[in-house]
């Protein structure tokens, strides 16, 4: 087996990502506090066509060296905005139509590997606070909430891992990719 080189590997430019069609999700930000993970987020989301990324509360926003460390340009690629209260976001999402799935630790969670997303439907994921997780208040007017199995010892992955591992399962549950 040989590497593929970068340039051999025919990624979409900036505007030819921003004229494709995007998948059916959007990602929403409650109060996340690192740079490196809003930075990762913005990553992943291009790799998996997001629509939008939005930044709520106390998110940093671009452009920032420490976001751009890990994002890689991502932020020029990936459409966001900001709200400063996430349920102002929520609320104009779901008159949108989206349905709107809190990735938390609650009673009633759907796993994710048995959540199917409905075809034909958009989404709005929300990741939370690097400690405090999604707000109750949110979880309180999301449409459901998924949860990561996990079998460790440890009960949580970081975000950015968390966002990676939604956004992936998403994308081939919707045959994205």
């Amino acid at each position: 087996m040989k590497k593929i080189l970068n340039e051999d590997l025919n990624r979409k430019s900036v505007d030819e990502f921003k004229q494709s069609e995007k998948s059916p999700y959007v990602v929403i930000l409650d109060n996340i506090r690192s740079m490196n993970n809003v930075g990762s987020v913005f990553r992943t989301s291009d790799a998996f066509l997001c629509e939008k990324v939005f930044l709520c509360g106390i998110t940093p926003k671009p452009p920032h060296r420490d976001i751009q460390k890990t994002a890689l340009g991502a932020t020029e690629s990936v459409d966001w905005e900001y709200f400063e209260n996430t349920k102002d976001v929520i609320n104009k999402l779901k008159a949108q139509n989206y349905i709107v799935a809190s990735i938390e630790q609650v009673e009633k969670a759907v796993l994710l590997n048995e959540f199917l997303p409905k075809s034909g439907k958009k989404y709005a994921f929300v990741f939370g606070h690097e400690v405090k997780g999604v707000d109750q208040k949110i979880v309180d007017i999301s449409d459901l909430c998924l949860e990561i199995p996990q079998v460790g010892t440890k009960h949580s992955l970081n975000i950015s891992v968390s966002v990676g591992v939604v956004l992936w399962d998403f994308v081939v549950k919707s045959n994205k990719i």
